[in-house]
């Protein structure tokens, strides 16, 4: 794979950067956590080199002056909000963060249940915390934020919040999701600060949009496309442009908001830090990038894939025409085609030839390999099965798994388990051939390939079933489909 970013480089200016702002407040800063911690693949695939997991290694290249408050909105709580990459509920994915921040070496001092107001399941989850021995605190609704700034600024607005009990001089404020009250939190933080005499400041980190970037680079496009959920715009930041008269790129809510929160910075501390949204940002990533036409290519891959889900999400019923059509408009404003994802023509064109559902898969040398559904294989099956042979240097014709092998699970499935499609989920297709690998070198040798298949680009012509989509992920392959389905049948199974 080509390498368009430079992650040792990354890791390195963002601590530094990080480091200088701590003390330009004079030791203290509150830090508010924009996008993904741990697996952030939007920017792992938009930046060849980025690691999933960078800004966790960020982290803990500065875990002993840190500590984390998870923030969530217990309107989320009561509402069992999903977080639908992961099918899990904000409060469960709370959960989740807290274990992975300490089984990675990092302290998480509380957290934090905003717009708090006695809601029956806010309490429940507050006292299941409470008995793991982890420390809450209450953020409660103030009423015309964030335009009152003058009731917001004040003991009847951010004075009844709790303060929270911080001990370290960076602090991560972070949350499962968008709308948990991360900015209020660290704003309020900086208003029970100040009353106690105590140096603070606040800033943010968000990897996209790239501020230094063109505002029409792929990279920032990219970024729209991730986010036309939330119809969020990469927009000029014209206080930056005011201010230092050079263009940065930021976007409409934070600019939208700025004015307000400089006049709360104003009113905390006498006068603002600030002269611009995008100097409240930290992100170093637009210096690391290496090689800017591997990664705008890699970011037009990107947007291609971005609306190809939109489709599927749409035939779903989980977006509506809006998503799809500004992902569209982004397409053709920018002369991104869908031809350039080339395993998109090779899918159909086996579907075309073989009347039946059919996948492609383009490694990471530019080769295409196909697979098409059979009485015992699902199309994914059958592709990664092809792929690993062709990678293994295996003929074509030699079948890794006979006839004899397959047919015994499929009648489990169907006879023994209950189930109505006999033919084998990709997971199934990987547990049968590492099974075989102990009797069958061949097995063997096709297993030791699945590492090779990381960065891959996957199509198929008919939605997949949830669990090739996962298997596909965890294997590290990028998969779209066609927004139809198989069958015509009204539900289809996960």
């Amino acid at each position: 794979m080509a390498i368009g970013f430079d992650n040792d480089k990354y890791l390195s200016l963002q601590s530094e950067h990080i480091q200088k702002r701590i003390d330009q407040f004079g030791g203290k800063l509150y830090l508010e956590f924009g996008g993904k911690l741990f697996d952030d693949y939007h920017a792992s695939r938009v930046l060849p080199g980025f690691k999933p997991d960078s800004k966790l290694q960020l982290l803990l290249k500065m875990k002993d002056k840190a500590e984390i408050i998870i923030v969530i909105n217990s309107e989320s709580i009561e509402e069992a909000k999903i977080r639908e990459d992961l099918g899990i509920t904000y409060d469960q994915d709370v959960l989740r963060l807290i274990d992975a921040f300490g089984e990675a070496g990092l302290y998480v001092g509380s957290v934090c249940l905003t717009q708090f107001k006695n809601q029956k399941g806010a309490k429940q989850f507050e006292k299941a915390l409470q008995k793991q021995g982890i420390k809450t605190y209450h953020h409660y609704p103030i009423a015309n934020y964030p335009f009152d700034v003058e009731r917001i600024v004040s003991e009847e607005g951010l004075g009844k919040n709790d303060y929270i009990q911080t001990t370290r001089s960076l602090v991560i404020v972070t949350a499962p999701g968008p709308g948990s009250g991360k900015m209020a939190t660290c704003i309020s933080q900086l208003y029970h600060d100040n009353k106690r005499g105590i140096k603070s400041g606040y800033a943010k980190f968000e990897t996209f949009p790239i501020w230094n970037l063109p505002l029409r680079h792929p990279i920032n496009l990219a970024y729209e496309a991730a986010t036309a959920d939330l119809q969020d715009v990469n927009m000029i930041d014209p206080y930056h442009l005011e201010a230092y008269g050079i263009s940065a790129v930021n976007y409409n809510r934070d600019i939208e908001i700025f004015p307000v929160l400089n006049r709360m910075f104003d009113k905390i501390f006498g006068s603002s830090p600030y002269k611009s949204p995008t100097d409240m940002g930290v992100n170093m990533a637009g210096y690391c990038i290496v090689d800017d036409m591997v990664s705008q290519q890699a970011a037009r891959q990107e947007i291609i894939r971005r609306y190809l889900k939109a489709m599927v999400d749409r035939r779903n019923d989980k977006v509506d025409d809006t998503v799809v059509d500004k992902i569209g408009s982004l397409l053709k404003t920018n002369n991104i085609d869908l031809s350039e994802r080339k395993c998109i023509a090779a899918a159909k064109e086996k579907a075309l030839k073989t009347c039946s559902p059919s996948a492609a898969i383009e490694l990471n040398d530019g080769t295409i390999i196909t697979g098409k559904t059979s009485p015992l294989l699902g199309a994914t099956s059958a592709m990664i099965l092809n792929a690993l042979k062709h990678l293994a240097g295996i003929s074509d014709e030699v079948l890794l798994l006979p006839k004899a092998v397959i047919e015994p699970v499929c009648q489990l499935k169907v006879r023994d388990l209950g189930g109505h499609n006999p033919r084998l989920h990709l997971d199934e297709i990987l547990v049968t051939l590492s099974i075989s690998a102990v009797t069958n070198p061949l097995a063997e040798l096709a297993m030791a390939q699945l590492p090779k298949l990381k960065g891959a680009q996957s199509h198929s012509s008919v939605i997949l079933a949830e669990v090739d989509c996962n298997t596909l992920k965890k294997l590290g392959i990028d998969h779209t489909s066609e927004p139809i389905y198989e069958t015509k049948k009204l539900y289809h199974a996960k």
